[in-house]
């Protein structure tokens, strides 16, 4: 996929393993296309188009994080899921806002690596298999006539490259040198203010007064083929390019998705008790970064003026307007996610691409077992995972979760003596695997 999807085609796709929730489906749609109709315009207003930063706000469980994943993996985007109660403002101990753009920048060179990897991998693979023959067949022909010798040698690389092809030699042991890291150096300094970046240059420089040596091993023939491919496809690709492209992506089209945003607003009346300055903190040295600024990474320069910032958050004891003033304003687009119904719980059961009814049944399956599920039981599901939710914590769809394997754990234990067996999953079964739940309210609260 690609950012030249329309915003109708986003949210098909998204459709495919999300169920409702379209207000926030085809908000995230416009942003992404946003981000390609930018691409088109002069570059002195290019720069002047800022992007469209997005609040999402509802209960756990209703499809807020699997959106923006499954967003960015459309659209082929560096993405990263970070919460922000992981965070603390500079000066106290912990992992600073400006990690983020470091570990989205490795995930942008990770994915950029990747991509190179597959450009070269047709030329990698036939000069690992080469390396690989001259470790299968070391030394020389036994003296004969120079050219018969030549012959000889070649008939049998060839018989023995057919046999490689063909898997034959996978479990042969070869020897051969390979590269062993050199001290691992651990920066004590890690968790105080500030150092987090200074320590990663610190591994980096005793990395290079400790290059990684060569040591002779003896390996199964897949697996000294792998390494040997890892290190032909490490020597085909430009490492400078792979550095310019992750850059160039993660600051056009990188995603970073700020989880549990509300945990970090002070509610108007706790403000006075002085308890919320970290929280604040945060706040404070998150807004340079979603308004624009320029983080240092292993890899260069990092700016973040045009990466999306996609906020979340549940808002049960705060609400939006508890944010920083400057920080609401740097994420002027807010979509309110519903809460799941039952009808959304049976549509979830069966409409997505990765239902777990076809999970379960695929685990099943692995063991020889036919498993089916009736309409009526999955009804019965849903109804349950309502009520559950209603009457205890709503945690939305992850309640399915818990709910199937409760239903399906006596089958699943019992799946590896009845293959061959064809089983229906019938509303008498699911209640009969659900009475002592629904029976006990205390069991209820501790199991669901």
């Amino acid at each position: 996929m690609s950012m030249t999807l329309t915003p109708r085609q986003i949210v098909a796709e998204l459709n495919k393993y999300i169920i409702g929730q379209d207000d926030a489906k085809r908000m995230v749609a416009i942003a992404m296309r946003n981000r390609w109709r930018r691409q088109q315009l002069p570059e002195d207003l290019r720069d002047e188009v800022a992007p469209k930063n997005i609040i999402m706000i509802g209960p756990t469980g209703v499809g807020k994080t699997e959106i923006a994943r499954r967003l960015a993996k459309l659209c082929a985007s560096p993405f990263i899921k970070v919460e922000a109660t992981k965070y603390t403002e500079v000066g106290y101990v912990g992992r600073d806002v400006e990690s983020m753009i470091r570990d989205l920048m490795e995930i942008g060179v990770n994915m950029a690596r990747s991509e190179q990897n597959d450009l070269v991998r047709g030329q990698a693979e036939q000069k690992a298999e080469n390396r690989l023959l001259d470790l299968l067949l070391p030394g020389g022909a036994p003296r004969q006539d120079a050219q018969d010798a030549a012959a000889s040698m070649s008939d049998t690389r060839e018989k023995m490259r057919q046999l490689w092809r063909q898997g034959k030699l996978n479990e042969r042991e070869v020897s051969m040198e390979v590269e062993t890291q050199g001290p691992q150096i651990e920066f004590m300094g890690m968790g105080l203010p500030g150092m987090e970046q200074a320590g990663s240059q610190i591994k980096d420089m005793f990395g290079k007064m400790f290059p990684p040596q060569r040591k002779r091993r003896t390996l199964r023939v897949r697996d000294a083929y792998e390494i040997l491919l890892q290190e032909e496809s490490d020597q085909l690709i430009d490492q400078d390019k792979v550095v310019d492209l992750a850059r160039e992506r993660v600051e056009q089209t990188g995603i970073v998705f700020l989880d549990e945003i509300d945990k970090i607003a002070s509610p108007e009346d706790s403000r006075r008790g002085g308890g919320d300055v970290s929280r604040q903190g945060v706040q404070r040295d998150i807004l340079p970064i979603v308004e624009g600024s320029v983080v240092s990474t292993k890899y260069g320069s990092v700016r973040t003026d045009h990466i999306l910032f996609i906020a979340a958050g549940a808002f049960h004891l705060s609400k939006p307007s508890d944010l920083m003033p400057e920080l609401q304003g740097r994420f002027p687009l807010r979509v309110e996610l519903k809460a799941l119904t039952k009808e959304d719980f049976l549509r979830i059961l069966t409409e997505p691409r990765n239902a777990l009814t076809r999970q379960y049944s695929a685990l099943l399956g692995a063991e020889g077992v036919t498993l089916e599920f009736h309409p009526e039981a999955l009804e019965e599901i849903a109804s349950f995972a309502e009520t559950v939710n209603r009457q205890t914590e709503n945690i939305g769809a992850r309640r399915l979760y818990t709910i199937m394997e409760k239903i399906l754990a006596e089958l699943s234990f019992n799946a590896p003596d009845m293959q061959g067996a064809v089983i229906t999953v019938d509303k008498n079964y699911v209640c009969s695997q659900l009475k002592d739940v629904r029976a006990d309210q205390d069991l209820n609260r501790y199991i669901l």
